[in-house]
């Protein structure tokens, strides 16, 4: 008897229990898009090497297009659509949205969950390949714009809209930086 090459499972996405059948073969993002309807992640190149299927799986950015769904049950998957708390835009959408980091708005989508991550990998003080000082006593070195565009440039955007992007990513660290000072008060 030959081994089935689909099974029945139950993904987490936006905080909600999803189950559904899937050929072992499929993609994260044809999961999301095609058998869930959640269409804000986008299908760019299909290769992992866009960014425009970007999507936050247990609080890290990974690419979906390259993600299986079956390699995905039992984490908790966010979506772009996931992001926003009701009406209310997250600090990362408001910037993208006050700072137009966005032309054709086809890439924004796995922008923002890329943007997300940075915000939370510079706060935990990871280094990226343009962090001068890679001690951890350092401490988080400053976001500036070189180290945004280096930590996006996993993201393409093929309108050319990196300088707003840039401004939105470091308006919403600085926003996440003055609430976390007005907590501490």
């Amino acid at each position: 008897m030959a081994p089935s090459t689909s099974s029945v499972i139950t993904l987490t996405i936006n905080g909600e229990k999803h189950t559904l059948p899937v050929d072992h073969r499929t993609t994260l993002l044809d999961a999301l898009r095609e058998q869930l309807d959640l269409t804000g992640t986008k299908k760019g190149c299909d290769q992992g090497q866009c960014g425009a299927c970007t999507v936050l799986i247990d609080g890290r950015r990974a690419v979906s297009c390259l993600q299986l769904a079956v390699a995905t049950e039992g984490r908790e998957v966010t979506t772009i659509e996931g992001v926003a708390e009701g009406d209310e835009l997250h600090p990362v959408q408001q910037a993208f949205l006050d700072l137009d980091g966005y032309q054709c708005g086809y890439c924004t989508p796995g922008q923002i969950c890329s943007a997300l991550a940075v915000l939370e990998e510079h706060a935990a003080g990871w280094p990226s390949a343009a962090t001068a000082d890679v001690r951890p006593e350092a401490g988080p070195p400053p976001l500036s714009p070189d180290e945004i565009r280096e930590r996006m440039s996993g993201n393409l955007c093929r309108c050319g809209a990196y300088v707003s992007i840039v401004q939105a990513v470091a308006r919403a660290a600085e926003a996440r930086t003055a609430g976390t000072e007005e907590a501490l008060a």
